[in-house]
């Protein structure tokens, strides 16, 4: 008898154990759950533990196993990984959000008394600062002349920086504490004159003798900055951004307030190659933690097709006489190359025109030798020669392009390349068929900072107006699926982040985003229209 009461007070034991639920700090479920692993699964619920997925499965699995204080039901909405943008200028956005706006405007004359209103907000700045214009918006197309400029501010120095941030138009005040003259030669720059005479507009490394005039922001702004980027970003579902070109203080600083917790958002990192930049990385290496990732430098080898200043193989089909530059010599681009590897960065170098894809892939080629997992990039991809494309399989080398740069330039890129040659740009399924996946940013504060806008561009090919039917180049558009890889895990494996994050799985950060409406299924004209529900940071809501 004794024996048999023993049998069942274990057996009670047994069953109050197994029905003793595992604790979690937060349960979602009653949702699907896109999780982007690697055969796409779908879930309804997960658990999450300590900052991390503890499991993805189905509701009543994860409802019977796990309990938490913190649970969110769905109610049939829909999940994704939190949003990574492979491009971006995440700290310059910050800063530029106290600058004039100049985008969208449609003349030189408005964008003039733009800048007045701004002066009469902000009257005790130094200089007069400004982005965004675009002169193909305006009835000349052509660049502006900065006389309006010298007569509404002759003793206050004005920049002024075109939308894709290679172009700037100056006045006199300004050129004048830069140095500018009518004989100002600059590799990799240009100034540009008419009958002899600057007329304010700088190209790509020009804008840098005047831009270095500037006073430095103090730390109390540039701190502010990156909390307002920050804000913005978690509003429209990023949880990690690529910031391409910082320096080694804005580093620092970013690192500091995501130590102290102000700044929660994860950062991937490329590093401007100064002299003094590479002295302390290349002394202390790759550096990653949860939050932070610097292994690699950002190269620029051309400017931008709007401003004329992407490197082409033959020249403008509209400017005749030009060819575009590379911003410094092939001779240095290899030897920077060759210095990086040798200290175990990547290279992630900018490269527009064909003539600056095909310098900068040979001598990827020259120096990575074959197949690797170094993962070097080539930022933007954005007129490849067909001659050109397998190098990025045969090198492993991977493209990082933003799908609104071809909705937003397919109104006059034609007139840049010429019927044949625009064939070659924005090919984004010829890219991503090379190795198998491809990187997808924005280049924000280039375009809108909404990871949305790219998703629509990527798969429609068309802009905010649902223009042109049938989309631009529709040959070279994702499937939804790979859109989705590509601002996901995809982006995370350019990163060397894919262990950390970029799927829904057990042991990766918990980071993802809630929407009422599906990315995958719904009509592709009301994409641009979902709103983010929800940002979640290592299982903490933050937006």
């Amino acid at each position: 008898m004794k024996r048999i009461y023993s049998l069942l007070i274990g057996l009670s034991f047994l069953l109050l154990a197994c029905n003793k639920k595992e604790p979690a700090d937060l349960i979602v479920h009653n949702g699907l759950v896109y999780t982007v692993n690697s055969d796409f699964d779908q879930a309804t619920a997960f658990a999450v533990k300590d900052g991390k997925f503890l499991e993805v499965n189905s509701n009543e699995n994860i409802l019977q196993k796990y309990s938490s204080s913190k649970t969110i039901d769905l109610e049939g909405q829909f999940v994704y990984p939190g949003l990574i943008d492979a491009h971006t200028h995440f700290y310059r956005y910050g800063t530029g959000l106290k600058v004039a706006d100049l985008t969208g405007i449609s003349s030189f004359q408005s964008l003039v008394e733009t800048v007045k209103e701004h002066r009469k907000e902000h009257p005790d700045l130094a200089w007069i600062l400004g982005r965004g214009w675009d002169q193909n918006l305006w009835p000349e197309k052509e660049f502006p002349e900065k006389s309006l400029l010298d007569k509404a501010f002759p003793d206050t120095p004005v920049l002024l920086t075109r939308i894709d941030g290679h172009a700037a138009i100056a006045n006199q005040k300004a050129l004048d504490l830069g140095g500018i003259s009518a004989n100002t030669s600059i590799l990799g720059g240009k100034v540009i004159l008419k009958i002899g005479q600057p007329t304010g507009v700088l190209i790509d490394n020009a804008i840098d003798q005047v831009s270095s005039k500037i006073p430095d922001i103090t730390i109390d702004a540039a701190r502010q900055a990156l909390l307002d980027a920050q804000k913005n970003c978690f509003a429209v579902g990023l949880t990690t951004v690529v910031d391409a070109g910082l320096d080694k203080s804005t580093i620092d600083l970013i690192e500091s307030m995501q130590q102290e917790g102000s700044l929660k958002m994860r950062v991937y990192a490329m590093i401007n190659p100064t002299e003094k930049n590479k002295a302390h990385y290349f002394e202390k290496g790759p550096f990653q933690n949860e939050s932070l990732t610097v292994r690699s430098f950002k190269i620029y080898g051309d400017g931008a097709l709007g401003s004329r200043g992407a490197s082409l193989l033959a020249p403008y089909h509209d400017a005749p006489n030009e060819l575009g530059f590379l911003l410094n010599t092939p001779e240095n681009f290899l030897s920077l190359a060759q210095e990086i590897h040798a200290h175990g960065f990547q290279m992630n170098t900018h490269c527009i025109g064909d003539s600056a894809n095909r310098t900068l892939l040979d001598i990827y080629a020259k120096v990575l030798m074959g197949k690797n997992d170094q993962r070097w990039r080539i930022e933007h991809a954005q007129v490849v020669h067909p001659q050109d494309i397998q190098k990025f399989a045969k090198f492993n080398i991977i493209p990082s392009v933003q799908p609104t740069h071809a909705t937003s330039d397919m109104y006059w890129a034609e007139d840049r390349l010429g019927h044949e040659r625009i064939k070659h740009a924005y090919t984004y399924k010829d890219l991503m068929q090379q190795n198998g996946l491809i990187a997808l940013g924005s280049d924000f504060p280039v375009e809108n900072i909404n990871p949305l806008f790219g998703f629509h561009a990527a798969i429609a090919r068309q802009d905010d107006n649902n223009w042109p039917k049938g989309g631009f180049q529709p040959e070279n558009s994702l499937t939804r699926e790979q859109a989705l890889k590509g601002m996901t895990i995809w982006a995370a494996y350019a990163n060397f982040e894919e262990h950390l994050k970029g799927s829904i799985e057990k042991g990766k950060l918990a980071d993802f985003i809630i929407t009422k409406k599906d990315l995958m299924t719904a009509p592709e004209e009301t994409l641009r229209d979902i709103k983010v529900q929800a940002t979640f940071l290592g299982g903490e809501k933050v937006n």
